[in-house]
């Protein structure tokens, strides 16, 4: 397989392609595709990285990615239950070259728009997950009668666009396997000390290019990068693990200052450490 790019298997005439991936984790190579891709979460947990950005997964969750933008999902293997996606794959010109640009799909047209920089919904609707699964039963007319009635709901919900900034160059494999090696040796070590040569060598480049490769890649530095792959762990750990203190949370996401792991996870999510784990135990009372 290809890490960068990535072709969805489908045959000359499919026009919606209709997918579900099912195992222990999913595809976890960093990879692009003409394809807009509309996921559904039914099982599993883990963390996805879109352009400069990392964050979590879980069951339930409707994630939209643009054409061409940069992706991976990693799967928690730490849990028992398997991981499993229903995913839609269509390009802007699926259904014609102006469909999509319609005047009366204006609300459609905006969430078409910020897919570029990834979307998640933070408003969930049971009847969201009845459709995506429907759909791996219908004909080709039925898929996309659903199809159409999952986006106007969609257009309906609450979401948040994820990157600040995308790059959609095509890259090549070489690029896209260190890439791909760079974010899983982040998102796999988070819990240790890393320096720069370390991260450098896995890149197979001298620690000033790497800077350089990465900074014109992610708009950020590697360090910023892995301190909110950092702190989106520690979430994990203050929604999952409500016996770890704030400093056991700290040290085991690869902070070694407990001063500096709350001035950053305030910095990041806006709030201190006690006051997410806080806002976490009032949500699940209610």
């Amino acid at each position: 397989m290809k890490v960068l790019p990535f072709k969805i298997p489908k045959a000359e005439s499919d026009i919606l392609i209709v997918q579900e991936d099912r195992g222990r984790t999913f595809y976890e190579q960093l990879h692009q595709h003409e394809e807009i891709q509309l996921s559904f979460i039914v099982s599993g947990k883990g963390t996805f990285i879109i352009g400069d950005t990392i964050r979590d997964f879980q069951p339930n969750d409707v994630l939209l990615f643009g054409s061409h933008v940069p992706h991976v999902l990693k799967s928690d293997v730490s849990t028992e239950q398997d991981s499993y996606m229903i995913s839609l794959f269509f390009t802007s010109d699926s259904f014609g070259e102006h469909f999509f640009g319609l005047p009366k799909l204006q609300s459609l047209q905006k969430l078409l728009n910020d897919a570029r920089f990834g979307v998640k919904f933070t408003e969930h609707k049971t009847i969201v997950k009845s459709l995506f699964e429907g759909v791996l039963l219908q004909n080709s007319l039925q898929q996309f009668a659903t199809f159409f009635e999952i986006l106007s709901i969609l257009t309906q919900l609450d979401y948040e666009t994820i990157s600040s900034f995308i790059n959609t160059k095509n890259y090549t494999d070489d690029e896209g396997k260190r890439m791909s090696a760079v974010f899983e040796f982040a998102m796999n070590h988070f819990d240790q000390k890393i320096v720069l040569e370390d991260i450098a060598t896995i890149a197979n480049m001298t620690p000033n290019a790497f800077c350089k490769y990465f900074k014109q890649r992610t708009n950020k530095t590697f360090f910023k990068f892995l301190t909110e792959v950092r702190i989106e762990n520690a979430c994990k750990f203050l929604t999952n693990q409500s016996q770890l203190s704030i400093a056991e949370t700290a040290y085991s996401c690869g902070f070694f200052n407990v001063s500096n792991f709350n001035r950053k996870f305030k910095e990041i999510k806006g709030l201190t450490p006690t006051k997410f784990r806080k806002k976490v135990f009032l949500n699940a009372k209610f």
